[in-house]
């Protein structure tokens, strides 16, 4: 892949700190600055430096990173309160002790993925039964 196109393509630094799943704000000035290509983005997911694996360790991490990390969705990060990237520290700190918010968020994800995971068990068999119906 390291002579492709499709390597070569540059991305802009917001979209490689998103890949990464790290808070732009955070990383190094040079990776701020520049674009990254595809190529270099992959040496660095397969061999981070220092700097990354520190952020993905401590933080402070992007929204998405710590809705996945509460259980929650971002909207539900904004109807708690939540605006700012948050360290691990902070996360663990919300983890140990939620606060209301947070109980009445996970249960409310809780019921979105059962309800996902509902539609898309009926959204198989109703292939399965198509599917042996064209037969």
């Amino acid at each position: 892949m390291a002579g492709t196109p499709f390597s070569q393509q540059v991305l802009k630094p917001t979209n490689a700190a998103k890949k990464l799943g790290v808070y732009l704000p955070a990383t190094p000035p040079e990776f701020q600055e520049h674009g990254i290509t595809r190529a270099e983005l992959e040496k660095l997911e397969e061999q981070p430096p220092e700097w990354l694996s520190e952020l993905r360790r401590n933080g402070p991490h992007p929204r998405p990173v710590v809705a996945g990390r509460l259980g929650v969705s971002i909207a539900g990060l904004a109807r708690g309160g939540i605006t700012d990237p948050l360290t691990t520290e902070q996360i663990n700190e919300l983890r140990g002790d939620p606060p209301e918010w947070l109980v009445r968020e996970r249960e409310t994800a809780e019921k979105v993925r059962a309800e996902e995971e509902r539609v898309a068990a009926e959204a198989a068999q109703a292939a399965k039964k198509e599917a042996r119906e064209n037969r």
